[in-house]
């Protein structure tokens, strides 16, 4: 017998909703997605590591050095926005139990993962000269480092229970419990007195000709994510519905092409 509650759930949900939610139907959208963000991702990291890394000036104060900003600004930005994006999946799984929102969650976190690996290995790379040494114990880089380990606790929750709607609610559980992080990291170097250097201000403190390309960068890291994600997405869709019809049949009509 179905759950009440879900069912009321299911029923309070929008018919637009429902329907882009179905399994096949999202595993159908994300594949027309996918080639169209892979394409435009390619377009704008490339413009913008080529213009950022060939083109751009040298700052006046860190000369050449600088440019590793084109890698770790993105993914520094992307590593808190692609959190926010979980919780709000996360929220959504949880409240209206659906089951494609838990699964959004599973999808993107490996990806928020690797852009927060990068902006702690580029960030520390960036520093090494200024602070004399690879890390430092200061407010930014330990909350991102927090934030590194949220990711790690929710795949490990994810894998850890064969039941996927278990599995879905643990780590729902935990991404929502860890928003409170998300504000540490942005206002960090605003609250305490830290050696990160303070947020940047594209729309003031930077150069053009560098505020472009860094524009570029993030824009490419945010398609590139989707399309990490989406794929991820697909793939974990078909490990759930594998015992369906409809995952039969595209089976076999690959197969035959």
């Amino acid at each position: 017998m179905e759950n009440p509650s879900s069912a009321g759930g299911a029923a309070r949900r929008p018919g637009c909703i429902r329907f882009a939610a179905a399994p096949p139907r999202l595993y159908q959208i994300c594949g027309r997605l996918v080639p169209w963000l892979a394409a435009a991702g390619i377009i704008a990291l490339a413009t913008g590591w080529v213009r950022g890394f060939g083109f751009a000036p040298a700052d006046y104060q860190q000369g050449e050095g600088y440019r590793i900003m084109y890698l770790h600004v993105p993914a520094a930005i992307w590593s808190m926005g692609i959190y926010a994006a979980m919780a709000v999946a996360a929220f959504t799984g949880l409240v209206w139990q659906m089951k494609m929102a838990s699964l959004a969650v599973a999808a993107m976190a490996p990806v928020g993962a690797v852009y927060t690996f990068i902006a702690l290995v580029t960030g520390a790379a960036w520093g090494k000269p200024m602070w004399g040494t690879w890390w430092v114990w200061d407010a930014r880089l330990t909350s991102e480092l927090v934030l590194l380990f949220l990711y790690a606790g929710v795949i490990a929750l994810w894998h850890a229970f064969d039941d996927r709607r278990m599995a879905g609610r643990a780590a729902g559980i935990l991404v929502l419990v860890g928003v409170v992080n998300l504000p540490v990291i942005h206002y960090s170097v605003e609250w305490w007195n830290t050696l990160h250097q303070g947020s940047t201000r594209m729309q003031q403190s930077i150069d053009p000709a560098m505020r472009s390309p860094l524009r570029w960068a993030i824009a490419g890291y945010l398609l590139l994510f989707m399309t990490l994600a989406l794929m991820r997405m697909r793939n974990l869709i078909l490990l759930m519905e594998k015992r369906r019809p409809w995952v039969s049949e595209l089976i076999l009509k690959r197969g035959h092409r």
